[in-house]
């Protein structure tokens, strides 16, 4: 039996119900789930990974293992040799959960103005986006501000393997006020994308009205814009910008009513709901009115309040850092990045990916080197990619390796605890079960 720190639930992922008491920096005993395999038939199952060092998701285990997979699924995990009908050969490479962006935009926002130059996106574009995440080793997505209908068809196309790529979670729009960002900032000057991508609302009722629509629709969770990306303190009003880029443009906050009713008609339809947070006070404002994590959490400032801190410790809201677009920026992110993991916050890696900055999948790995870079641990960051994306996007079945969860498997050839670049060593992509990309 091993004892390990209990960082919040971050190290476990499990469901917010559970919490860890007392919360914080305290001891808790987990044993790893290593099973032995069935005895009698040596080729039980459809595929078996040898002798491999293994990163589980929330450490690396001791020694070396042979990792078992049947019918898409995780079957064992075994310090003693097993065979299966097909055999990878590790070498004593590194074995991990497939990574998980749990925040990224994927159409072309730029781009897609009109059903023509949607059909283009999708016809041309799309399946390129969908394997540049293969072959980097992001074996799940989550979009969380795409155009509903279009994303959760893709989503559709996916699951029926009408489309090979990652799995794919999404929350469609972006709910936001009237006048909101992203409607107001990104799409001010595309109303036919701006219809599409934000679900603006004027109202309690229309928020709660949309929330039901997507709930409907069967979207993964929701994500809610309480404000924009840059508010300037010294103005009267809110002031969004991205220097050289956009704006100024003057925003209205979405009001606190309108915020705690998308949130509880979430909670209510069994959704998880995410906002967009830049600023300590709306950071507060939102876990208060029950917000299950804060995307960018606080970006514009440095967390100067540790009473903040403590509230996302006893909520359980997870913290989304977004370094990749945001932290070179944003300094005072990446200062607070490592605040917050180092209190115990769960972080879970995000990216905000968007089309025309950078490349779709490789951005997920230069994510986990920024994490390391603000002051993370390589596990930490490991961590974040694996069972805390996991949790962040509620499907307790991804991001660790361990019976009888989803077969989603990246080979190394060097070892990702040591040194957080060797994610980029890959030699094998393993969705369900199946290779799907091959470099060795």
């Amino acid at each position: 039996m091993k004892t390990i720190t209990c960082l919040k639930w971050l190290r476990l992922g499990v469901h917010k119900s559970h919490k860890c008491s007392p919360p914080g920096g305290k001891t808790m005993t987990y044993e790893p789930a290593i099973t032995k395999p069935q005895s009698g038939d040596p080729a039980t199952y459809d595929l078996v990974i040898r002798r491999a060092h293994v990163f589980d998701g929330h450490k690396a285990l001791n020694g070396l293992y042979d990792i078992a997979v049947m019918g898409g699924e995780i079957a064992a995990v075994s310090a003693s040799p097993i065979h299966g009908a097909k055999e990878i050969d590790a070498a004593e490479g590194w074995v991990m959960p497939g990574l998980i962006d749990s925040h990224i935009h994927f159409y072309n926002v730029f781009a897609v103005s009109d059903p023509a130059s949607m059909d283009a996106f999708e016809e041309n574009e799309l399946p390129g986006r969908l394997d540049s995440f293969l072959q980097y080793g992001v074996t799940t997505i989550k979009s969380v501000g795409d155009p509903t209908s279009g994303i959760l068809a893709t989503r559709a196309k996916i699951a029926s393997g009408q489309l090979r790529g990652p799995r794919l979670l999404a929350t469609g729009c972006g709910v936001t006020g009237r006048d909101g960002h992203p409607a107001a900032t990104i799409f001010s000057k595309n109303p036919w994308a701006r219809a599409r991508f934000a679900g603006e609302v004027g109202t309690v009722q229309e928020m709660r009205d949309l929330i039901h629509y997507l709930a409907d629709m069967k979207v993964d969770a929701i994500k809610i814009l309480s404000e924009g990306a840059c508010a300037c303190h010294s103005d009267e009003k809110y002031v969004w910008q991205i220097p050289g880029f956009l704006g100024p443009f003057e925003l209205e906050r979405l009001p606190l009513d309108m915020l705690q009713a998308g949130i509880e008609t979430a909670h209510e339809r069994g959704l998880r709901a995410t906002v967009h947070t830049a600023q300590q006070d709306v950071a507060r404002e939102a876990i208060e009115a029950g917000a299950d994590a804060l995307e960018h959490g606080v970006m514009n400032e440095p967390i100067t309040d540790d009473s903040l801190i403590q509230l996302m410790i006893d909520r359980d809201v997870m913290f989304v850092p977004t370094l990749y677009a945001h932290g070179e920026a944003h300094p005072e992110l990446v200062a607070n990045v490592k605040k917050v993991s180092d209190a115990g916050v769960g972080i879970a890696l995000g990216t905000d990916t968007f089309a025309g900055k950078g490349i779709y999948g490789e951005n997920t790995l230069a994510e986990t080197e920024l994490m390391v870079a603000a002051g993370m641990t390589p596990l930490q960051s490991l961590v974040a990619g694996t069972s805390a994306a996991a949790k962040q996007c509620e499907r307790a079945d991804l991001g660790v390796v361990e019976p009888g969860k989803r077969a989603d498997l990246l080979l190394l050839s060097a070892d990702p605890t040591e040194n957080i670049s060797n994610v980029r060593k890959l030699r094998k992509v393993i969705l369900n079960g199946e290779i799907v990309v091959e470099k060795d």
